[in-house]
């Protein structure tokens, strides 16, 4: 069964090479949340789906380069490359060789020149790229007062990109919910996204929503459709990746998760504690890497 979702992956891939291609599509095609499809994709094929995606294409553009009809501009666009020069990076890295250079060498038994991602690991001595993986994580453990959580739950969606499908994209850029979130002049901080626990969840409701932490005594107006949660005092283990580019955001996100799952708070003295608060993350934004918070309590000794 996990072999047949990566399957999926790749034939959903294959088929769409020269589309965007989002980890919601890439969920969608396995059948599983997009933290299980990256997870079930990395264990079946030794890469992430973003890293699969960025070789297929880029062995596909060497084909085309190949045959000596199109510019190396178009091939870069055919293959979803913003520009002329992310792609000559990328392919030069892979190859060895500049696009243009492929190219024009002579057409030699056998194409293709080897695909280093293909043979060998990375070096201790290079630089991670933080367009294909987010290589660290700084954690904190943050003090929570007792606060009242507004939020808008959705009908089923278990991720952002359902959630923004199911209630409309806002004037913000974000989701239709929102854009009320950020008028909340009392708010504790910025708005969120949530995956609420089970004690935190209606009947009929899906796992993941947004929302906004004000203080304990807020009584303000509550839109029709909105909710609350009172909160209570709690502590918030806080994961931040590194910087980003903000066009490789899914591909960076995807690997610092790898990495919070497989971080064990016992190493601070504490374990986590769903039912105290939701699992939260901040709006992504490359220039502070993706931020995330989980609840924690200390660990029975």
């Amino acid at each position: 069964m996990e072999n047949s979702a990566a399957d999926r992956i790749k034939a959903y891939i294959s088929e769409h090479i020269r589309e965007p291609i989002t980890a919601a599509d890439i969920a969608r095609a396995a059948g599983y949340s997009q933290y299980h499809a990256a997870r079930v994709f990395r264990e079946a094929a030794g890469i992430t789906p973003f890293e699969y995606i960025r070789r297929e294409r880029l062995l596909a553009a060497a084909h085309t380069l190949r045959g000596g009809k199109l510019r190396v501009l178009d091939v870069a666009l055919d293959y979803v490359f913003d520009s002329h020069e992310g792609f000559t990076r990328a392919f030069t890295r892979a190859f060895g060789i500049a696009p243009k250079r492929f190219a024009a060498v002579p057409r030699p038994d056998g194409w293709l020149i080897p695909y280093r991602v293909l043979t060998q690991k990375q070096t201790q001595t290079e630089k991670p790229d933080m367009n294909e993986k987010t290589a660290v994580i700084f954690t904190q453990i943050v003090e929570r007062p007792a606060r009242r959580l507004l939020l808008f739950r959705s009908k089923s969606a278990d991720n952002y990109f359902d959630y923004c499908a199911e209630t409309g994209c806002g004037e913000s850029g974000n989701s239709a919910p929102w854009d009320w979130f950020v008028t909340v002049k009392e708010a504790l901080g910025e708005p969120v996204g949530l995956w609420l626990p089970d004690n935190m969840r209606h009947k009929g409701t899906g796992i993941y929503a947004h929302g906004v932490e004000v203080p304990a005594d807020w009584r303000g107006a509550v839109p029709e459709g909105f909710d609350t949660i009172d909160l209570p005092p709690c502590k918030m283990l806080v994961f931040q990746g590194e910087p980003y580019d903000d066009e490789h955001f899914e591909g960076a996100i995807g690997a610092l998760w790898e990495r919070i799952e497989s971080f064990n708070p016992a190493v601070y003295g504490y374990e986590y504690a769903p039912e105290a608060a939701p699992r939260m993350q901040l709006s992504p934004q490359g220039w502070r890497g993706y931020i995330e918070m989980r609840p924690v309590k200390q660990a029975h000794s």
